[in-house]
């Protein structure tokens, strides 16, 4: 297994095309870029997309030629060369396209180095706030070089939940929907960095995930001391076939157990079901 100055490389290479990723970025931002649909119920693309996929994959792969590839914006379930990599690049070039769109900073740079489907060095980068978050397996996470720690909040009751609406659904609570203070951000990899930041409590996604949108969140979370699983309570892998995990759960020890038994167990959380968080 390769030793702990591989992944401390990668780290750095990460952080460096994410910097560069977000100069052609915000340069598209600032003028307005070409949009057009994927099809497919896939959604929108712009052209900032496109050439932040091939600056990365150019630089990336061009750095690290043994390693694989796998992005949203280059044909990703067609593509299982990747399957047979040790080492594999999961990316997303911009996620939160359509907050890109709409003129919101709050879009970001996902990448992430898998090894053995688990995330060795990741970063996560939001150029028009100026915010890096980076993250080595047994390294810690930080946000712009300083270390960050996730929320150890112990119960749901009040908790701050960084989710969409329809995951206060009760029909996803067999155990009882907490009293939960509901708040979004527009990328994915985001809203889980925000929980290794400690700015929020939890973040939940109930509808299958992606890899490219939460492989390096996922590791900043985990290393700043937060438990990341799928719906169900199961530890995340990367780079299987499908490309994608059901659902996201990430919060402290306690709370994620508290939120797993919620969303799985019908003697659950012992709260009223038709207690809802607020929308922010």
């Amino acid at each position: 297994m390769p030793g702990p100055d591989l992944f401390a490389a990668d780290l750095a290479l990460l952080r460096d095309a994410a910097r560069g990723a977000g100069k052609i970025a915000s340069s598209h931002f600032r003028r307005g870029a070409k949009v057009w649909d994927k099809g497919g119920g896939l959604g929108p693309v712009t052209e900032a997309d496109l050439a932040v996929n091939d600056y990365l994959q150019a630089t990336l792969t061009g750095a690290r030629p043994d390693y694989g590839w796998l992005s949203e914006e280059s044909d990703p379930l067609n593509d299982t060369a990747r399957l047979g990599r040790n080492r594999v690049f999961v990316v997303d070039p911009i996620d939160g396209t359509r907050a890109f769109i709409d003129g919101q900073p709050g879009f970001a740079h996902a990448l992430a180095v898998i090894e053995g489907g688990v995330p060795m060095a990741a970063v996560v980068y939001l150029p028009e706030l100026d915010l890096l978050y980076a993250a080595r397996r047994g390294a810690g996470a930080s946000l712009n070089e300083a270390a960050i720690t996730a929320s150890q909040r112990p119960d749901a009751r009040g908790a701050k939940v960084l989710a969409a609406k329809p995951v206060l659904d009760p029909m996803h609570w067999p155990g009882g929907l907490p009293l939960l203070e509901r708040h979004f951000r527009p990328s994915l990899a985001w809203r889980l960095a925000l929980v290794g930041e400690g700015r929020f409590d939890a973040m939940l996604t109930i509808r299958d995930a992606w890899d490219w949108d939460i492989a390096s969140a996922a590791l900043i979370a985990t290393e700043a001391g937060a438990r990341v699983t799928d719906r169900q309570g199961r530890p995340l892998r990367f780079n299987r076939e499908s490309a994608r995990n059901p659902g996201v759960v990430a919060a402290g020890p306690q709370l994620h157990r508290a939120l797993i038994k919620g969303l799985t167990d019908p003697q659950g959380v012992p709260q009223p079901p038709d207690l809802r968080g607020s929308s922010v």
